[in-house]
């Protein structure tokens, strides 16, 4: 059994989330711009290249691997992936493989990604009115997205829904999208917009909601319930006691969740980020395919996690996008 994986805080990091393209078929307003410039896919890993690196992970200790974009079903060959990851499942060395999508492509993947293994998908979702997704997403239809999320709960995949919390957009929906979820039992999570990429500071400032003001609004309509549940990553959860419903919080801004960090981000070009919110990282594509003896991937691996740092600099308090990253969301995979 290797030494897991430990960086300088004494946190385990056993949790990979995998960027297997930046490519989209969404132009979401917070996430990039209309008209965005991708990577050529020369410089992309193959899968093959991504099932060896993840693979390494699994062998360093991580139990949970989660597959995003980009869109990640929008990868060719993507579900080869996900089929080859499913041994790990069967092995016991891995405990979840999961997703993260905006549902765009589920009516045809859903019942392959069960079979692969998959049993939990995450939804990005920010409205359920069907005029303002297609403005917030600029190229998205929502029908098409509620056709995926029909096949993947017909298929058996328990789905969550992710919401970025938007002043001015989605404030006025927080109550129905909480009913439109309760009544489907779909988990919720509610996130606050951060700071990546350029889309100009104005807007950023101008988009911020802070979570702590949505908790409030909800407390208006419901018993809230804070609850002690932790999963190691950084929402914090409650129960609305009127439809029992668990509700998440992921507040980068109004509440710094570093402490308990337990996950590092790759992306399709090999690099390891450490932390979403600061800009260090380590190239493993070298270490991948250099012709050297099977323990250069490993120390390279080792060598990044020893540089996690103990958390991010997002900040909005100053009415000012303070630690603004440079790259965009789609790039890491969030």
């Amino acid at each position: 059994m290797n030494t897991p994986l430990i960086d300088p805080f004494n946190r385990t990091v056993n949790y990979l989330r995998v960027s297997v393209t930046d490519r989209c078929d969404f132009r979401c307003q917070y996430c990039m711009s209309e008209n965005m410039t991708f990577l050529p896919k020369k410089e992309l890993l193959t899968l093959e290249e991504l099932d060896q690196l993840c693979s390494e992970f699994v062998n360093l200790g991580v139990r949970k691997l989660r597959v995003t974009g980009g869109e990640p079903l929008m990868r060719r060959g993507i579900l080869s992936f996900f089929e080859n990851m499913g041994r790990h499942l069967e092995s016991g060395a891995l405990d979840e493989l999961t997703v993260t999508t905006n549902g765009s492509q589920l009516e045809r993947f859903s019942q392959p990604l069960y079979a692969a293994g998959v049993r939990r998908i995450n939804i990005s979702l920010d409205t359920i009115n069907e005029a303002k997704f297609a403005d917030i997403t600029r190229w998205g239809r929502l029908p098409q997205v509620l056709r995926g999320i029909d096949a993947a709960q017909n298929a058996g995949l328990r789905v969550k829904i992710n919401a970025v919390a938007l002043k001015g957009f989605n404030e006025d929906e927080l109550i129905a999208i909480t009913e439109w979820c309760a009544s489907r039992d779909m988990d919720l999570t509610w996130i606050e917009v951060m700071p990546m990429g350029d889309m100009g500071e104005e807007n950023r400032i101008d988009q911020y909601w802070p979570l702590k003001d949505l908790r409030a609004r909800l407390g208006d309509h419901y018993t809230v319930t804070d609850l002690t549940e932790r999963t190691g990553g950084p929402a914090r959860y409650v129960r609305l006691e009127e439809t029992g419903q668990k509700i998440g919080f992921i507040t980068p801004l109004t509440h710094n969740f570093c402490e308990s960090c337990n996950r590092v981000r790759l992306t399709c070009t090999g690099q390891l980020y450490m932390c979403l919110g600061q800009e260090g990282m380590v190239d493993l594509r070298d270490p991948l395919r250099a012709p050297q003896d099977k323990d250069t991937l490993e120390n390279a691996i080792r060598a990044a996690i020893a540089l996690k740092p103990k958390g991010h600099d997002f900040d909005y308090s100053r009415q000012k996008a303070d630690g603004q990253m440079s790259r965009h969301m789609s790039h890491t995979g969030g």
